[in-house]
């Protein structure tokens, strides 16, 4: 989880919307974080997962295809050095409560956006680029987990809610089911929405007709007059990135896809 505080790094369009919207305006109050630590409080939501990264680091993700985990790009990178992780050490728990899965999986391969760079440290440019796609060693097909779709055009003002594991609450999800988008600038949007470590790349939700679709994944926390917000970035770019894995089937990468690969 990356942390940035705004100062002169705060986009215009965001620092304007900031400045005409008062808190809670127009919405209902931020909701705290409720664990899903029962069967019925997690369903519907076991498609979100952890994803381990080596011994000692973990994301969320959440499936967006039976074979595809959705998360941040960051994540895929190591804390010492920023080497890319292999994916022979990555590993997704779908639906992980309690110290039990739905599923686990492996994963094949791993594509980040071509113009994510890990070494841009404390820059919103960085996270408006910072979005990966986990391919998975074998899809997973069951009735209880369904992926979920995609929107890529969040709102400002728009009600949403995030689902996630955090370093203090990782063996269970949780969620936050009402926060709002404060405002949006290009891929970078900001959020009320709580963010800790370990909850980067969890998935931020939006409701279309009675059903949860993902408009954001998290990326950052940063603070604004002691208050804490999220940074998050759209989904927009995420079926460039899924082209970018059809073409690198079979060890052939297309010419001008741009994306990076790395393979077990």
């Amino acid at each position: 989880m990356l942390s940035l505080r705004f100062r002169l790094l705060l986009l215009p369009a965001l620092l304007g919307a900031l400045a005409l919207m008062s808190w809670g305006q127009g919405a209902r109050a931020e909701s705290g974080l409720r664990p899903l630590l029962t069967g019925d409080q997690s369903r519907g939501w076991e498609a979100v997962g952890r994803l381990d990264l080596g011994p000692d680091a973990f994301c969320t993700g959440a499936l967006i295809a039976p074979d595809l985990v959705l998360t941040a790009a960051h994540c895929l990178f190591a804390r010492d050095g920023g080497r890319m992780i292999d994916p022979a050490e990555i590993r997704f728990s779908a639906g992980l409560r309690n110290g039990r899965a739905v599923a686990y999986r492996g994963a094949r391969r791993v594509v980040v956006h071509p113009r994510y760079d890990y070494a841009q440290a404390d820059r919103l440019d960085r996270v408006a680029w910072d979005v990966a796609l986990v391919e998975l060693d074998r899809p997973i097909r069951l009735p209880s987990i369904h992926p979920f779709a995609l929107d890529p055009a969040p709102q400002m003002g728009e009600e949403v809610g995030v689902v996630s594991y955090a370093r203090d609450r990782a063996e269970a999800p949780s969620l936050q089911e009402v926060c709002s988008i404060l405002g949006r600038d290009h891929q970078v949007v900001l959020m009320s929405c709580s963010a800790e470590f370990g909850a980067s790349g969890a998935p931020v939700f939006v409701l279309r007709q009675g059903a949860p679709h993902i408009v954001s994944v998290v990326s950052a926390k940063t603070e604004m007059g002691g208050r804490p917000l999220s940074l998050g970035t759209t989904v927009e770019t995420v079926a460039a990135l899924k082209a970018a894995l059809d073409a690198g089937e079979g060890g052939q990468i297309r010419a001008g896809a741009g994306a990076k690969f790395l393979r077990p």
